[in-house]
Protein backbone atom coordinates (compact mmCIF):
# COMPACT_ATOMS: atom_id res chain seq x y z
CA UNK A 1 0.00 0.00 0.00
CA UNK A 2 1.49 3.42 -0.63
CA UNK A 3 0.48 6.27 0.68
CA UNK A 4 1.46 9.96 -0.12
CA UNK A 5 0.82 13.28 0.87
CA UNK A 6 1.46 16.65 -1.26
CA UNK A 7 0.76 20.30 -0.24
CA UNK A 8 0.39 20.75 -4.26
CA UNK A 9 0.05 24.95 -3.57
CA UNK A 10 -3.01 25.20 -5.97
CA UNK A 11 -4.65 21.97 -7.62
CA UNK A 12 -5.97 23.53 -10.90
CA UNK A 13 -2.28 25.39 -11.31
CA UNK A 14 -0.81 21.95 -11.13
CA UNK A 15 -3.04 19.56 -11.95
CA UNK A 16 -0.87 18.55 -15.13
CA UNK A 17 2.13 17.90 -12.40
CA UNK A 18 0.15 15.84 -10.23
CA UNK A 19 -1.70 13.83 -12.85
CA UNK A 20 1.94 13.28 -14.40
CA UNK A 21 2.91 11.86 -11.20
CA UNK A 22 0.18 9.38 -10.37
CA UNK A 23 1.12 7.88 -13.25
CA UNK A 24 4.87 7.75 -12.78
CA UNK A 25 4.15 6.79 -9.06
CA UNK A 26 0.63 4.75 -9.01
CA UNK A 27 -0.19 5.79 -5.10
CA UNK A 28 -3.11 4.17 -3.87
CA UNK A 29 -3.97 7.39 -1.69
CA UNK A 30 -2.65 10.99 -2.15
CA UNK A 31 -3.26 13.23 0.28
CA UNK A 32 -3.41 16.96 -1.36
CA UNK A 33 -3.58 20.57 1.31
CA UNK A 34 -3.80 23.94 0.07
CA UNK A 35 -6.03 23.07 -2.94
CA UNK A 36 -7.37 26.60 -2.82
CA UNK A 37 -10.09 25.89 -4.71
CA UNK A 38 -13.60 25.35 -3.26
CA UNK A 39 -15.08 22.09 -3.28
CA UNK A 40 -17.26 22.57 -6.52
CA UNK A 41 -14.30 24.18 -8.58
CA UNK A 42 -12.01 21.14 -8.02
CA UNK A 43 -11.24 19.37 -11.16
CA UNK A 44 -12.60 15.81 -9.84
CA UNK A 45 -13.24 14.69 -13.23
CA UNK A 46 -9.94 14.35 -14.49
CA UNK A 47 -8.88 12.41 -11.15
CA UNK A 48 -11.94 10.27 -11.57
CA UNK A 49 -10.32 9.80 -14.97
CA UNK A 50 -7.22 8.81 -13.97
CA UNK A 51 -8.65 5.92 -11.65
CA UNK A 52 -9.22 8.28 -8.33
CA UNK A 53 -12.50 8.70 -6.11
CA UNK A 54 -11.89 12.18 -4.43
CA UNK A 55 -12.77 13.24 -0.82
CA UNK A 56 -12.97 17.25 -1.13
CA UNK A 57 -13.08 19.66 1.16
CA UNK A 58 -12.65 23.20 -0.02
CA UNK A 59 -12.12 27.35 0.51
CA UNK A 60 -11.96 29.73 -1.74
CA UNK A 61 -8.56 30.74 -2.15
CA UNK A 62 -7.07 29.73 0.70
CA UNK A 63 -6.11 26.64 2.57
CA UNK A 64 -8.16 23.41 1.35
CA UNK A 65 -7.69 19.19 1.47
CA UNK A 66 -8.27 16.49 -0.58
CA UNK A 67 -7.82 13.07 -1.24
CA UNK A 68 -7.91 10.65 -3.64
CA UNK A 69 -7.90 7.08 -3.65
CA UNK A 70 -8.02 4.14 -6.06
CA UNK A 71 -11.15 1.98 -4.57
CA UNK A 72 -13.58 1.95 -2.07
CA UNK A 73 -13.69 3.91 0.62
CA UNK A 74 -15.56 6.62 3.06
CA UNK A 75 -15.40 9.79 4.61
CA UNK A 76 -15.51 9.64 8.02
CA UNK A 77 -15.66 13.37 9.17
CA UNK A 78 -15.04 16.38 7.11
CA UNK A 79 -13.18 18.11 9.78
CA UNK A 80 -11.03 17.84 12.63
CA UNK A 81 -13.24 16.76 15.58
CA UNK A 82 -12.31 19.58 18.48
CA UNK A 83 -11.07 22.17 16.49
CA UNK A 84 -13.33 25.08 16.25
CA UNK A 85 -12.41 26.60 13.38
CA UNK A 86 -14.08 27.24 10.02
CA UNK A 87 -10.99 26.77 7.65
CA UNK A 88 -10.79 23.87 5.63
CA UNK A 89 -7.82 22.31 6.95
CA UNK A 90 -8.93 18.33 7.46
CA UNK A 91 -10.30 15.40 6.09
CA UNK A 92 -10.57 12.35 6.86
CA UNK A 93 -11.33 8.80 5.07
CA UNK A 94 -11.43 4.67 5.75
CA UNK A 95 -10.07 2.23 3.39
CA UNK A 96 -7.78 -0.97 3.14
CA UNK A 97 -8.93 -1.09 7.21
CA UNK A 98 -6.28 2.24 7.40
CA UNK A 99 -8.20 5.73 8.38
CA UNK A 100 -6.08 7.87 6.77
CA UNK A 101 -5.85 11.95 8.27
CA UNK A 102 -5.18 14.41 6.14
CA UNK A 103 -3.84 17.64 7.32
CA UNK A 104 -2.95 21.31 6.95
CA UNK A 105 -1.92 22.97 10.01
CA UNK A 106 -1.89 26.06 10.24
CA UNK A 107 1.27 28.12 9.88
CA UNK A 108 1.24 30.29 12.99
CA UNK A 109 3.42 33.09 11.88
CA UNK A 110 0.30 35.44 11.33
CA UNK A 111 -2.48 37.03 13.28
CA UNK A 112 -0.04 37.43 16.06
CA UNK A 113 -0.84 35.59 19.04
CA UNK A 114 -4.16 34.52 18.42
CA UNK A 115 -3.11 33.09 15.08
CA UNK A 116 -0.54 31.25 16.73
CA UNK A 117 -2.72 29.94 19.45
CA UNK A 118 -5.08 28.68 16.61
CA UNK A 119 -1.50 26.81 15.34
CA UNK A 120 -1.65 25.38 19.04
CA UNK A 121 -5.46 24.38 19.20
CA UNK A 122 -5.22 22.10 16.15
CA UNK A 123 -2.12 20.74 17.32
CA UNK A 124 -4.67 19.65 20.17
CA UNK A 125 -7.46 18.47 18.58
CA UNK A 126 -5.36 16.27 16.44
CA UNK A 127 -4.20 14.80 19.94
CA UNK A 128 -7.33 13.95 20.76
CA UNK A 129 -8.20 12.61 17.74
CA UNK A 130 -5.19 10.31 17.66
CA UNK A 131 -5.29 8.93 21.42
CA UNK A 132 -9.11 8.59 20.79
CA UNK A 133 -7.79 6.07 17.66
CA UNK A 134 -5.08 4.63 20.11
CA UNK A 135 -8.31 3.93 22.51
CA UNK A 136 -10.35 2.16 20.07
CA UNK A 137 -7.40 0.39 18.41
CA UNK A 138 -8.16 1.84 14.90
CA UNK A 139 -5.23 1.50 12.48
CA UNK A 140 -4.37 5.35 11.19
CA UNK A 141 -2.11 7.57 9.66
CA UNK A 142 -2.59 11.61 10.21
CA UNK A 143 -0.55 12.88 7.14
CA UNK A 144 -0.27 16.20 5.27
CA UNK A 145 1.72 19.65 5.98
CA UNK A 146 2.30 19.51 9.66
CA UNK A 147 4.15 23.27 9.59
CA UNK A 148 6.66 22.04 11.92
CA UNK A 149 10.37 21.21 12.07
CA UNK A 150 10.31 18.87 14.73
CA UNK A 151 14.31 19.36 15.18
CA UNK A 152 17.03 21.44 14.04
CA UNK A 153 18.12 18.88 11.46
CA UNK A 154 14.60 19.45 9.79
CA UNK A 155 15.77 23.28 9.11
CA UNK A 156 18.80 24.30 7.21
CA UNK A 157 20.64 26.66 8.86
CA UNK A 158 19.77 30.32 8.43
CA UNK A 159 16.60 29.36 6.82
CA UNK A 160 14.25 30.35 9.51
CA UNK A 161 14.40 32.62 12.79
CA UNK A 162 14.26 31.27 16.49
CA UNK A 163 10.69 33.22 16.44
CA UNK A 164 9.25 31.34 13.55
CA UNK A 165 6.16 29.59 14.72
CA UNK A 166 7.71 26.52 12.33
CA UNK A 167 10.48 26.19 15.02
CA UNK A 168 9.25 27.81 18.59
CA UNK A 169 9.58 25.55 21.45
CA UNK A 170 5.50 25.02 22.05
CA UNK A 171 5.27 23.97 18.19
CA UNK A 172 7.80 21.70 18.91
CA UNK A 173 6.72 20.24 22.34
CA UNK A 174 2.87 19.69 20.19
CA UNK A 175 4.50 17.79 17.73
CA UNK A 176 6.04 15.31 20.83
CA UNK A 177 2.89 15.26 22.74
CA UNK A 178 1.86 13.62 19.18
CA UNK A 179 4.49 11.15 18.93
CA UNK A 180 4.85 10.21 22.17
CA UNK A 181 0.92 8.65 22.43
CA UNK A 182 2.76 6.39 20.71
CA UNK A 183 3.24 7.13 16.97
CA UNK A 184 5.99 6.83 14.46
CA UNK A 185 7.54 9.47 12.32
CA UNK A 186 7.57 7.52 9.29
CA UNK A 187 10.55 9.15 7.11
CA UNK A 188 12.58 8.51 10.79
CA UNK A 189 11.51 5.55 11.52
CA UNK A 190 13.37 4.94 7.94
CA UNK A 191 15.88 7.79 8.05
CA UNK A 192 17.05 8.74 11.41
CA UNK A 193 19.63 11.11 10.61
CA UNK A 194 20.16 13.59 8.01
CA UNK A 195 18.29 16.11 5.67
CA UNK A 196 15.13 15.15 4.07
CA UNK A 197 13.49 18.14 3.53
CA UNK A 198 9.74 18.60 1.87
CA UNK A 199 9.98 22.54 1.40
CA UNK A 200 11.67 24.67 -0.48
CA UNK A 201 11.01 28.39 -0.27
CA UNK A 202 10.40 30.29 -3.50
CA UNK A 203 12.28 33.43 -2.35
CA UNK A 204 15.96 33.84 -2.13
CA UNK A 205 17.29 31.04 -4.09
CA UNK A 206 16.39 28.40 -1.22
CA UNK A 207 15.38 25.50 -3.83
CA UNK A 208 19.18 26.00 -5.14
CA UNK A 209 21.05 26.31 -2.20
CA UNK A 210 19.04 23.57 -0.32
CA UNK A 211 17.79 25.60 2.09
CA UNK A 212 14.87 23.31 2.94
CA UNK A 213 12.69 22.47 5.88
CA UNK A 214 10.69 19.36 6.91
CA UNK A 215 7.70 20.18 7.36
CA UNK A 216 5.50 17.48 5.48
CA UNK A 217 5.24 14.01 7.84
CA UNK A 218 3.10 11.04 8.12
CA UNK A 219 2.29 9.46 11.96
CA UNK A 220 1.56 5.77 12.09
CA UNK A 221 -0.22 4.05 14.73
CA UNK A 222 1.71 0.95 15.94
CA UNK A 223 -0.01 -1.85 13.95
CA UNK A 224 0.69 0.80 10.42
CA UNK A 225 4.08 1.25 11.66
CA UNK A 226 4.53 -2.40 11.81
CA UNK A 227 3.88 -2.95 7.82
CA UNK A 228 6.09 0.29 7.40
CA UNK A 229 8.15 -0.74 4.58
CA UNK A 230 9.96 2.85 2.96
CA UNK A 231 9.28 6.55 3.70
CA UNK A 232 10.93 9.46 1.63
CA UNK A 233 10.12 12.37 0.18
CA UNK A 234 9.79 13.05 -3.96
CA UNK A 235 12.98 15.91 -4.31
CA UNK A 236 12.75 15.65 -7.90
CA UNK A 237 9.37 17.20 -7.80
CA UNK A 238 10.55 20.66 -6.60
CA UNK A 239 12.71 20.80 -9.66
CA UNK A 240 10.21 20.51 -12.37
CA UNK A 241 8.77 23.55 -14.10
CA UNK A 242 6.07 25.64 -11.90
CA UNK A 243 6.67 23.49 -8.98
CA UNK A 244 4.76 23.80 -5.68
CA UNK A 245 7.04 24.82 -3.32
CA UNK A 246 6.63 21.35 -1.35
CA UNK A 247 7.43 18.20 -3.13
CA UNK A 248 5.17 14.92 -2.16
CA UNK A 249 6.12 12.45 0.76
CA UNK A 250 5.84 8.65 0.04
CA UNK A 251 5.45 6.22 2.68
CA UNK A 252 4.91 2.69 1.09
CA UNK A 253 3.46 0.16 3.77
CA UNK A 254 3.38 -3.94 3.39
CA UNK A 255 0.15 -4.68 2.07
CA UNK A 256 -1.62 -6.61 5.23
CA UNK A 257 -0.92 -6.37 8.64
CA UNK A 258 1.91 -8.94 10.16
CA UNK A 259 0.65 -12.24 11.60
CA UNK A 260 0.09 -12.19 15.12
Amino acid sequence: MKIASWNVNSVRQRQDLILDWLKRHEPDVLMMQEIKCETAQFPAGIFQDAGYKCAVVGQKSYNGVATLVRGDFETTTDHLPGFENPAARYVEVRTQGVTLGNLYLPNGNSGGEEGYATKLAFFDALASRAQSFMQSETDFVLAGDYNVCPTAEDCASGALGPDDALVRPESRAAWRRLVWLGLTDALRAVHPTGTAYTFWDYQAGAWQRDSGLRIDHALLSPRVAERLIDAQPDKEERAMERPSDHVPLIVTLKDTAPAA
